[in-house]
């Protein structure tokens, strides 16, 4: 998915709080016609977490009859995207040939590879309703020896994302493991990603790992006894025994997983290699991309350089 067409944002606000904390990545939020976005990574202080290398919070949102979101068919290499809805649903369609409806707590995984072509479009029953739309959208960095794999398209419902209870706190395990559980979703690095819905004044231990970063869906939490507000990603340093405590009704996601080293992001294109990002960017501009059946009237153009 491309909810925006630009790999950063300016707006961001990054914050330097305590020894436990990295740093506080406060994202701007842009209008894009309808809905808003919110974008932690990249950022100029932290490209990567893990091997997490974009991290978008579109919404919420509503619209009324007769509106929706399309997001055209475009292209994407040497990533994977995993998309996760809160409220809303999109039909996903590319270039595989796939056509999925993602409805709220199913979890789409797109694995781009050597290069694959896709859009997002509203389900025609919400469009003709009226629905709300609240979403995560994130970009997985392959491994080098991974970059060039044959595209593919994985789906788990929601029904196959485990579920469990810490102390009270219900926990979803999206990607890696977490908790005693491990998630189906297929992984090509150590990786972890999982949310918990925290009433006022609960608790949750957070697991270790490589590198990790919370983000606050809605709500406020503490960590290390360092205020992180709603919308904010608290970018954590390493070590075990850190809490999130929830001061206020929360949700939050957790991501996080082995570094990857460099990548290089352009539009919506990431590489480790540059020259791999310009011989992508020629392809789209010659329409050597294969095309979305059933979706190839419209297409993103590749942005004018700034």
């Amino acid at each position: 998915m491309s909810i925006n067409n630009t790999a950063e944002q300016d707006a961001n606000e990054t914050i330097k709080p305590c020894a436990a904390i990295k740093l506080i990545i406060r994202p701007g939020k842009k209008s894009l016609g309808g809905f808003s976005v919110r974008r932690s990574l990249p950022h100029p202080g932290q490209r990567l977490v893990g091997p997490w290398i974009f991290f978008d919070h579109a919404g919420p949102a509503e619209f009324g009859p007769g509106e929706g979101v399309d997001v055209r068919p475009h292209p994407h290499i040497n990533l994977a995207t995993v998309t996760y809805f809160f409220e809303g649903a999109f039909v996903h369609r590319d270039s595989l040939g796939t056509t999925q409806v993602i409805k709220p707590g199913d979890i789409n995984l797109m694995v781009a590879g050597k290069g694959i072509v896709h859009s997002e479009r509203t389900p025609d029953d919400l469009r003709e309703s009226g629905s709300k739309m609240h979403a995560l959208q994130l970009w997985l960095a392959l491994p080098v020896a991974d970059e060039e794999i044959d595209p593919a398209f994985y789906h788990y419902p929601a029904s196959d994302i485990p579920e469990t209870r810490i102390n009270g706190v219900p926990v979803r395990l999206m990607m890696g493991s977490a908790f005693g559980m491990t998630s189906p979703v297929k992984t090509f690095a150590e990786t972890l990603y999982f949310e918990a819905t925290l009433a006022a004044g609960q608790t949750l231990e957070l697991p270790d790992t490589a590198e990790r970063a919370v983000y606050v869906a809605s709500g406020a939490v503490e960590i290390a006894e360092t205020a992180v507000a709603d919308h904010c990603m608290a970018v954590l340093e390493p070590g075990s025994g850190l809490t999130v405590t929830a001061t206020e009704d929360s949700r939050i996601a957790l991501i996080g997983g082995e570094n990857l080293g460099e990548r290089h992001i352009e539009w919506n294109f990431v590489s480790s290699r540059k020259e791999r990002i310009e011989q992508a960017k020629d392809d789209w501009q010659a329409g050597r991309f294969p095309v979305v059946p059933d979706d190839a009237e419209e297409f993103i153009p590749l942005p004018d350089p700034k």
